[in-house]
């Protein structure tokens, strides 16, 4: 015990909107499975957060909760390693928020870079609503609740890290130092587009999914888009303008990546050729994740269990972050 309190402390989370596609196992996953043999991590599936964008259909969450923490497991998250929690089964992440927006500018949340951003591209939901608004300051709320040291993150959310520690920094200049500053861990992503080139997204279509059988990974890639000017098997191309060649990077092994770049360029292999490389080669490398995931797809009382086990622990935490916030407040 006295070991775990000296650890660093880490949180993050998701949102549970569907199951689990390539690019969260590169984008976060993997990261999160090394970082708890380092940390003292906690990760929760932020439903709440779900609800800034999806607050009209609420229907799919509890599925989607189950699912995700399958799709963690399967990934190697290790519940005797990290807190896996539910965000709405810690009331207290909401009276956290309430506080801190009573303390955090206006300006603050209207100058956050993906505000305006989702705003102009999300134009089949309604997004004029206090929740998208003031979403970053209940994240805040989710990071200091626990006293995070880190939170590992992509530098396009580093601004979001950024004014959970101006939020940090203001509570304890009004009420006295409660809450440690905590850093981004800036997590370098690599480049894994979806089937059709575009990001990786449910929303798109374009997602290889951790449920997906090896029979459908391959049919799947079997479609991606190549390098455009490729029409022909003779036509040589240019492996950098490929999403094939973007995953052959990350699952194929140097030999294989040599001979895709030459192949490529003097139109020696065709591209159905480069794509089973790629498929067998991701294939193999996911595999575990894919057969773990069917084990636990069957043991629905465990998973209940360790969400439930995730919970309990999180309520500790956030009932003792509280007594420190209300004796600050002189709430208490």
């Amino acid at each position: 015990m006295e070991q775990e309190m000296k650890k660093k402390r880490v949180l993050s989370g998701m949102r549970p909107t569907g199951k689990l596609h390539l690019g969260h196992v590169v984008g976060a996953l993997e990261n999160w499975v090394r970082l708890q043999n380092e940390y003292h991590c906690f990760h929760f599936i932020a439903d709440w957060h779900a609800l800034t964008s999806d607050y009209a259909d609420t229907k799919d969450i509890r599925q989607n909760r189950i699912e995700m923490m399958i799709d963690w497991l399967a990934a190697g998250l290790d519940p005797r390693k990290s807190t896996l929690f539910v965000q709405s089964a810690v009331p207290q992440h909401a009276e956290l928020h309430l506080l801190f927006s009573m303390i955090t500018p206006l300006g603050w949340l209207e100058r956050v870079p993906t505000y305006k951003e989702q705003q102009e591209n999300i134009t089949d939901k309604d997004l004029g609503n206090y929740g998208f608004l003031g979403y970053p300051v209940l994240q805040a709320a989710d990071i200091l609740m626990y006293k995070a040291d880190f939170v590992p993150v992509g530098e396009d959310q580093v601004p979001h890290v950024e004014l959970t520690r101006e939020i940090g920094r203001r509570f304890n200049y009004f009420y006295g130092e409660v809450f440690p500053v905590p850093q981004a861990l800036l997590t370098q992503v690599p480049r894994l587009p979806g089937l059709d080139g575009r990001k990786m997204s449910k929303s798109y279509g374009n997602a290889i999914s951790l449920s997906d059988t090896p029979e459908e990974i391959q049919g799947k890639i079997r479609t991606m888009l190549t390098d455009p000017a490729r029409k022909r098997r003779t036509d040589p191309g240019n492996p950098e303008l490929c999403p094939v060649y973007d995953y052959h990077k990350i699952y194929s092994s140097p030999e294989t990546l040599e001979n895709v770049i030459q192949g490529c360029r003097r139109a020696g292999i065709g591209c159905i050729e480069c794509k089973k490389w790629m498929s067998d080669k991701l294939i193999e490398s996911i595999s575990p994740i894919l057969e773990r995931r069917k084990i636990f797809e069957s043991r629905t009382d465990e998973i209940q269990d360790i969400i439930q086990e995730g919970n309990r622990k999180a309520n500790e935490e956030a009932s003792r972050t509280m007594e420190d916030v209300r004796r600050a407040m002189k709430l208490d």
